[in-house]
């Protein structure tokens, strides 16, 4: 999920994918995964923002910390051991020139505690080292067996080199070795930030300041998975501000807290990964404290706890920046029937001013042809397209796209806007509430509707109409009418046609901005700015479900 005015992206993932249980609300320490896969990190920073120093050790079962050691340093960098090359900036990377610390050390006696491991370290220039359930000191870093055998014959140690799994730690920009952690495996580096004397840690990490303590996971040998071991709470207060404005009425801001807990508590998506949400929009956008309010913090307090249930179980809080006037269910959607995510028509938003609420987005057919096939879709030269069918609440169900040898494409659900996403042509549909001009029109052809826009036939001879006793009777010659809300209609035959003469351009005009399932941020301000809470504001937009 993100800010109020972005559309969620990866949702349909984790409707796939997520379960969950009454048991998943005792969760009161987080996981989350700020560098993994593609992103993970040969080296990584932290710096003390509040605190002082840092205890080293892991986390036991994940949540909670075990220490085995620490250091004063303010400002230290975790680095996947090896050969390690340090640039005259102090950057780290695995290959380069110059200045560097090699793989292998000479490792000296064993010792019981970290204490005892440190004094030792001083008096050689070395390091102390946690193995697995023991503390040895190391010094020097060579590049070869047999230079670090030799240095070993000096000083009556043996040459080791560290395993795919440890992790070096120094003084940032500096070959400085504070510790290494190499645990073999069973266990990841943890550092936990100390303490301020009133106040609780917060650390620098890539430019934003976070609560809780961090792990460094070094699967395969590769670079460090990073994650942020935090408590619920302080999670949600790092959520609340990226998603909503800090500064919207409390009541949204409590709506938002409670939707951002309840899906990170309910979140299994990144099992695989070992930890429970990340920190992009594939979940909920999450930076830390930097932009944390008052208010937003107090939202935050006001709900501690708090989550969204439905028949005993938490609710997929999915949501959303803007509706256009009228959510959607998420069968409509997504596929798949959720009996908390209804649709309903929307009277709050037209009570506010919304930002960029309407859009215009215009694509030639050379546009929309290449953004289709670079998508993966298979078709043609686009000639015309054309929305084929709404769901009840008027929003958009099935769009159709037809190439100049007559192939037709039909994408349904969010497809219908995502399939016209780009970023090369900066371009994209931003809702379900849309209309097309320039194409075909929402007809699939020539004749007349019957009982709905996406039911036509070519003409009504031997056709039937249902009189008002109840019976069958065929429609006699012309002059057909239709009884409307205001009264009879001549029906004349509509023509679909083809593209417009431009033929050179296709106008999508619409409102709101997102999938249109579950809460609009911008409802919920609206509703909080006439008076509801935000009981008042998740009951709306959540069906039938238990705030608790």
């Amino acid at each position: 999920m993100k800010k109020a005015i972005v559309t969620l992206a990866c949702v349909v993932t984790f409707f796939a994918l997520n379960t969950a249980s009454a048991d998943a609300a005792v969760k009161d320490t987080l996981r989350v995964g700020l560098r993994y896969g593609s992103s993970a990190m040969f080296s990584a920073n932290l710096e003390n923002a509040v605190g002082s120093g840092y205890e080293l050790g892991y986390f036991e079962d994940g949540r909670d910390f075990v220490s085995l050691g620490w250091t004063d340093e303010t400002s230290i960098s975790m680095t996947a051991a090896g050969t390690i090359y340090v640039s005259s900036s102090g950057e780290y990377s695995k290959t380069g020139n110059g200045t560097h610390l090699g793989p292998w050390h000479v490792e000296l006696d064993e010792y019981d505690d970290f204490e005892e491991a440190e004094d030792a370290a001083r008096e050689t220039d070395g390091w102390t080292v946690f193995l697995d359930g023991t503390y040895a000191v190391r010094t020097g870093c060579y590049d070869s067996k047999n230079e670090a055998n030799r240095a070993a014959d000096d000083l009556g140690g043996k040459a080791v080199r560290s395993s795919d799994d440890a992790v070096l730690i120094t003084r940032t920009r500096s070959t400085e070795i504070l510790y290494e952690f190499d645990y073999g495996g069973s266990e990841s580096l943890g550092v936990m930030p100390q303490a301020g004397r009133r106040e609780k840690a917060e650390t620098w990490f890539k430019g934003y300041k976070y609560n809780g303590g961090f792990e460094y996971v070094r699967p395969d040998g590769g670079n460090l998975r990073v994650i942020n071991v935090v408590d619920l709470e302080d999670y949600v207060k790092g959520v609340v501000p990226y998603e909503m404005n800090g500064d919207w009425p409390l009541a949204a801001l409590e709506a938002q807290a409670v939707c951002a807990r309840t899906f990170a508590c309910r979140n299994t998506k990144h099992a695989s990964y070992d930890f429970d949400v990340c920190s992009a929009i594939c979940c909920q956008v999450y930076n830390g404290v930097n932009t944390a309010t008052d208010r937003s913090n107090e939202a935050v307090d006001n709900t501690e706890g708090v989550c969204i249930w439905y028949d005993g179980e938490l609710i997929e809080a999915v949501y959303h920046s803007s509706d256009g006037g009228a959510t959607e269910d998420a069968k409509n959607v997504w596929g798949g029937d959720v009996p908390y995510l209804q649709g309903k028509k929307d009277p709050y938003e037209s009570l506010i001013s919304i930002p960029n609420y309407s859009y215009t987005v215009t694509y030639t057919p050379a546009e929309l042809t290449w953004v289709l096939q670079n998508s993966g879709y298979t078709i043609g030269t686009v000639a015309d397209v054309y929305v084929a069918e709404r769901t009840a609440l008027g929003n958009v169900s099935k769009v159709v796209f037809t190439d100049t040898s007559g192939k037709t494409l039909t994408v349904t659900g969010q497809a219908c806007s995502n399939a016209f996403y780009s970023t090369t042509y900066g371009k994209n549909v931003r809702s379900l509430n849309f209309t097309i001009s320039g194409g075909s029109g929402e007809t699939s052809g020539s004749g007349f509707c019957v009982n709905s826009a996406s039911n036509w036939i070519d003409s009504l001879s031997g056709a039937t109409a249902i009189t008002a006793g109840g019976q069958q009777a065929k429609l006699p010659g012309s002059g057909w009418c239709a009884v409307t809300n205001s009264g009879t209609v001549a029906l004349e035959a509509a023509s679909g046609g083809a593209s417009s003469d431009s033929g050179d351009l296709f106008v999508i005009t619409g409102t709101g901005n997102g999938h249109h399932v579950g809460m609009s941020q911008y409802g919920a301000k609206a509703m909080a700015e006439n008076g509801y809470s935000y009981e008042d504001i998740l009951s709306f937009y959540y069906t039938d479900v238990t705030i608790e």
